[in-house]
């Protein structure tokens, strides 16, 4: 659906300042939506200049009322909401028990309540004409917690079990409108510089790696199938399926290899600014300091692969065996 109207919430920097560059570049009416005047601007006009027709309006996703009269305003200057993608976020990394109540609220209304309140936005809009799409750009850690990301984590769950509700009741309303989940693995963004950091040490995504480009081509592919989650990246596959089925093996795995793991050799810098409670300008752009490292290729598998791939293998199986007992019978 090109020269249709997307909204990107958490658009000017990493997998969503991306997205939006991968929707404008298919031909879609842009909406940019985040905290940052200076980023908002800057990635307004690099939109501009590939052609796309673009409103950027500074808000933050955890003011509901805001979000909805955002929505109200998009429609009128920009037309009809196809496509709704939340993809705002912030993280604390800290253990839990080093994290002030202030900071746990502040995570969860931004990357929970914030999805929440741009779904509920977007659907006031589509439910009218009865069609959209909106795309929650997930984490395979909505599946598989770690440790240090706490409240993240908790978010991330929050925002899997709200739609997995909602999607109840938009079937049961016989609605055509369309709900679909990203889980992502990690991505080389900015928010490692920017995040809110307690351990003392530069804190970096556990590899393997991957550009925002790659986030960005499975969002747009999730609005256009809408498939019921997209998972991304062989380490979402085996953390999401491994979770399922061996969840205490990977808790020590996890208790050994991720702690350390999140962090580098780099002493944190005293005083660094973080984007918890206020943006930090001069941050905004798509890619972050491990671009050596990132791949610029990811498997994406539709959560009903391995449901069907079970079955077929049952089915193979269960005509083996009847052909087996068949022979021995005869």
């Amino acid at each position: 659906m090109s020269d249709a109207t997307v909204v990107i919430c958490g658009a000017t920097a990493g997998v969503g300042r991306a997205a939006a560059r991968g929707f404008a570049g298919a031909g879609y009416r842009v909406a940019v939506i985040a905290r940052g005047e200076q980023g908002l601007q800057e990635t307004a006009r690099q939109l501009q200049a590939m052609g796309a027709q673009v409103l950027a309006i500074p808000l933050d996703v955890a003011d509901a009322a805001a979000l909805d009269a955002a929505a109200t305003r998009i429609e009128a200057e920009l037309g009809p909401i196809e496509i709704w993608v939340n993809a705002a976020m912030a993280t604390v990394f800290a253990p839990a028990s080093a994290l002030s109540a202030e900071e746990i609220r502040r995570v969860t209304e931004v990357t929970y309540l914030g999805c929440v309140h741009g779904t509920l936005a977007a659907l006031r809009c589509m439910r009218p004409r009865n069609r959209g799409t909106i795309v929650q750009v997930g984490s395979a850690l909505a599946y598989r917690a770690i440790p240090l990301q706490s409240a993240y984590c908790g978010a991330k769950f929050a925002v899997r079990g709200f739609t997995d509700a909602l999607r109840c009741e938009l079937l049961h309303d016989a609605s055509a409108i369309r709900l679909t989940m990203v889980q992502l693995p990690a991505h080389d963004t900015p928010q490692f510089d920017w995040a809110r950091n307690k351990l003392g040490r530069r804190v970096q995504p556990v590899p393997p790696i991957h550009t925002p480009e790659v986030a960005a081509r499975a969002i747009l592919r999730a609005a256009r199938e809408a498939p019921r989650e997209l998972w991304v990246g062989s380490a979402s596959l085996k953390a999401i399926i491994g979770t399922l089925l061996m969840p205490g093996l990977l808790d020590r795995l996890l208790a050994r290899r991720a702690w350390d793991g999140q962090m580098s050799a780099e002493a944190e810098a005293d005083g660094r600014p973080d984007n918890l409670f206020q943006p930090v300008e001069g941050l905004h752009r798509i890619d972050g300091r491990f671009g050596d490292q990132a791949r610029q290729q990811a498997l994406a598998l539709d959560s009903s692969t391995p449901g069907r791939l079970a079955l077929g293998a049952g089915a193979l199986l269960a005509l083996g065996i009847g052909l087996v007992l068949g022979r021995r019978g005869r």
